[in-house]
């Protein structure tokens, strides 16, 4: 995992946390090591109905368990914050 954390900083690249309960594929240290590199991570609820959106939970605990703070999350940032990081991303190459 730190072999793709480091190579996602290196690309400009953001990991995703996929908050769906029997996923939860990217692990609280994963989000702790993410965030000594730098990358962003976003929370997903992996929701394919209304009721999954209460997913979301089970990926703030995992990036809270992570010591992640909202400057580490890249889905809560403001439209204008996240325009500003995407419009970075697409100059690297």
């Amino acid at each position: 995992m730190a072999r793709i954390i480091r190579h996602a900083r290196s690309r400009g690249c953001f990991l995703e946390v996929d908050a769906q309960p029997i996923r939860l594929d990217m692990m609280d240290v994963h989000c702790q090591m993410a965030k000594e590199e730098g990358v962003l991570v976003s929370l997903n609820s992996d929701a394919h109905s209304v009721f999954d959106l209460a997913n979301v939970q089970f990926g703030v605990g995992q990036a809270r368990r992570g010591w992640l703070e909202k400057r580490d999350v890249l889905n809560a940032r403001s439209v204008q914050a996240l325009r500003s990081v995407l419009k970075g991303t697409m100059q690297k190459s």
